[in-house]
């Protein structure tokens, strides 16, 4: 007889449903590197337009060849936790720059973005204190808020009359941390940080703000949202990940001593798990050099999200109020979104849909992302063949 579990696994049947429609789009295997360009395991070559290799260094050979000589030194794994026996040298190394490079005092590394999120925001997540998170915020920071002892607290995306609504209702004295993304990961648009450091001053909270997707984009030689803003003092915790522009695997959290000393010594994420690898920590690396070195590759990654920004609205394309290289092509129908992205993939274009849970139905879309190793031609290819697509289902005219 099967149990209750099982059973519940079994009724769970929607993929199989979306794949009978022929529209599934996940889990598609590729063959190749990250570039704008990528071959499928099926053989067909596709324009990539959903990755978050923002500055086309995930295939760059600079960063192969620092891994490849990690490795060399130091094997394949550090087989422990940075806790015991897996720190190395070039992980207190690259700490160090990171601190530098976003203005802080230390950072410490994570083998993942997803559980440096985790495992901060559940371990400042102080009993008697309060959380409060944009409504839109990353998943990883939700699932860290549900693993803390803190009283959490949503606002409307950006709603900053919202924000001090929630901040009124807290405890003076109590611990208060506010965690929102420097740039959101689906909508391209940015947290309006001045006035949110203003609330936090005002209501004594921290601040901690994830740049997965600023670092590398934003500010001087893609130092952050933070620093584009000019707030690097007023913000305590700058939490970025090595899986976007840096190319790797990873992530880390930057802040003033006293907040790192205590997340190295409890956060749950990084005592009990694996660290970086050593490849991993050598591409991060290098790729913080090219970052310094190569302002030009940034440059180049705004030409062309200007460009594409234009050609989309010229053609009609709702885009929201995206100002990055991340375009959501809004279509607020979970069904026509996977059609739409199946259809463009079987025409060359590889894009991804954004659905419930990761956004409600009335904000379903599809996520257009950029690299500084695009041309404008392809993004008129893309432009041109999505506009075909669209027009089809009457989204745009």
């Amino acid at each position: 007889m099967e149990n209750t579990l099982k059973s519940l696994c079994r009724n769970y049947t929607v993929p199989q449903q979306i794949q009978q429609l022929g529209i599934y789009p996940y889990y598609k295997p590729i063959s190749s590197g990250q570039n704008p360009v990528v071959r499928m395991a099926d053989g067909r070559d596709v324009l990539m337009f959903g990755s978050n290799s923002y500055l086309g260094l995930s295939d760059d050979p600079r960063l192969k060849e620092a891994a490849t000589k990690a490795i060399e030194k130091y094997g394949t794994s550090c087989s422990g936790s940075r806790f015991l026996n897996g720190t190395l040298d070039i992980h207190e190394e690259l700490e160090a720059r990171l601190a530098a490079f976003v203005g802080k005092q230390q950072a410490v590394t994570f083998s993942t973005g997803f559980q440096v999120n985790l495992g901060v925001v559940s371990t400042l997540g102080q009993r008697g204190g309060y959380i409060l998170l944009d409504d839109t915020d990353h998943a990883c920071i939700i699932d860290g808020s549900r693993l803390s002892f803190s009283t959490v607290y949503k606002f409307r995306h950006n709603d900053m009359e919202v924000l001090e609504s929630k901040l009124k209702v807290c405890e003076a004295d109590a611990p208060k941390l506010i965690v929102v993304d420097g740039v959101y990961s689906m909508l391209g648009d940015l947290c309006p940080l001045p006035e949110l450091c203003e609330l936090a001053a005002k209501y004594d909270a921290a601040v901690m703000v994830d740049d997965a997707h600023g670092l590398g984009v934003f500010g001087k030689n893609g130092s952050g949202t933070v620093a584009h803003f000019g707030l690097t003092d007023e913000v305590d915790l700058i939490m970025g990940t090595f899986s976007k522009s840096f190319g790797s695997l990873g992530g880390f959290i930057a802040g003033d001593s006293e907040y790192i000393n205590y997340i190295r010594h409890t956060a749950r994420s990084l005592i009990f798990s694996a660290s970086m690898t050593p490849a991993a920590v050598a591409a991060a690396s290098r790729a913080l050099d090219i970052m310094q070195e190569e302002p030009e590759r940034i440059e180049k990654l705004w030409e062309v999200t200007h460009y594409a920004h234009k050609a989309f609205r010229d053609n009609g394309f709702d885009i929201n109020a995206t100002v990055s290289p991340i375009i959501p092509l809004m279509v607020r129908n979970t069904q026509l979104a996977l059609s739409i992205v199946a259809e463009a993939y079987n025409d060359g274009v590889f894009i991804t849909p954004v659905i419930a849970p990761a956004v409600p139905e009335k904000d379903v879309l599809i996520r257009f992302a950029l690299m500084a190793t695009h041309t404008t031609a392809q993004v008129d290819e893309a432009v041109e063949k999505l506009g075909r697509i669209f027009r089809k289902y009457g989204i745009i005219s």
